[in-house]
């Protein structure tokens, strides 16, 4: 109940004590607010926007079995497939049949409650519809479990979620732990800061400056890897939405987050602008229980469909729909890499 309470919403997580001067849209107060608004800032296209290899529609699939210590973060080792195995059957055979998806409620245009509406919607949200789709054929046969970032992993493990779609990047380490399906979304980490803030970008300009990441996010891991001379306390959220206010309340100099998100919080608030080059190259995954295989083949069947249709595609049309403002140039999705093992 704590953590629902936490998460409900826009609303940011735990409790801050305010410090410095508000800044961006007034503060905590106007930023629900600000989430429904269009952003009307000429934000930059993703790096790898102009390889338009990458984003073919297209299927790859090699013959070389992988090795269990083998890592390619873009393939799935799971081939597409509408068959229903154990995971599948356990999910229809529920008393009311439901896919049970754990999903983020507080990343404006990925996933985000419309404080207008209440609805649930957004670019995970549109890609989580499709695969109950195609697993129980009604895109509303879902249940929706709000998570935090660091909440992702233990929460398939547990049963508490069949499923994951909450803009979740595809690395080594979480592929020892999960299951993922090809990639559906690239990305890269960006820095965010305050329009005339003198950080330039993640380098020595960030020395001593407080830097606010999400737990268990690949930018709070990079942050512990490799911390450019940050501050000793800098700050570690359950959400990245929570960075915003930290930021808005002066407790932050800077947020490390993935260029995709940073799109929708400078959508928030004008105030804040990208620093530096977009570095780390990413790809999201939706991910499911690293035993539940049959799972995440018939997501890739799901996503196998997703592509089709060109400019038409699923994915194409809820691309415009939420993110092509913040996110302009892309043609497409990531090519679908697969690599048995």
């Amino acid at each position: 109940m704590d953590r629902l309470r936490r998460i409900r919403g826009l609303r940011p997580s735990g409790r801050f004590r305010p410090s410095g001067r508000f800044r961006g849209w007034g503060g905590v107060s106007a930023m629900v607010a600000a989430c429904v608004l269009t952003g009307t800032l000429a934000l930059l296209p993703l790096s790898s926007v102009a390889d338009g290899e990458d984003y073919a529609p297209e299927r790859i699939s090699t013959a070389v079995p992988a090795a269990a210590d083998d890592c390619e973060p873009q393939r799935s080792r799971v081939e597409p497939s509408s068959e229903d195995g154990d995971a599948i059957k356990a999910i229809k055979a529920r008393k009311v049949p439901r896919l049970i998806v754990g999903i983020d409620q507080s990343s404006y245009r990925w996933g985000y409650r419309n404080p207008l509406s209440k609805e649930l919607e957004g670019f995970d949200i549109d890609l989580a519809h499709a695969v109950a789709e195609e697993i129980l054929g009604d895109r509303n046969a879902i249940t929706f479990r709000a998570i935090t970032t660091g909440e992702r992993v233990a929460a398939l493990e547990d049963g508490t979620v069949d499923l994951v779609v909450r803009t979740m990047s595809i690395n080594c380490e979480r592929m020892k732990e999960v299951a993922f399906s090809t990639a559906y979304f690239a990305t890269g980490l960006q820095l965010l800061a305050p329009i005339g803030s003198d950080i330039t970008g993640y380098d020595d300009s960030l020395k001593k400056k407080r830097v606010c990441s999400a737990q268990g996010s690949t930018a709070y891991n990079k942050l512990q890897a490799d911390p450019q001379g940050t501050a000793s306390d800098n700050l570690t959220v359950p959400n990245q939405l929570d960075c915003l206010v930290r930021l808005q309340l002066g407790d932050a100099d800077a947020i490390l987050t993935d260029n995709s998100l940073a799109a929708g919080l400078m959508a928030q608030d004008p105030a804040i602008e990208r620093v530096g080059e977009q570095f780390q190259m990413e790809y999201y995954g939706v991910a499911a229980k690293l035993t539940n295989t049959d799972l995440t083949a018939r997501v890739n069947q799901a996503l196998e469909k997703y592509r089709e249709g060109g400019a038409n595609s699923p994915w194409m049309v809820s691309y415009r729909k939420w993110l092509a403002e913040g996110l302009p140039g892309l043609t497409g999705p990531p090519k679908a890499y697969y690599k048995a093992g």
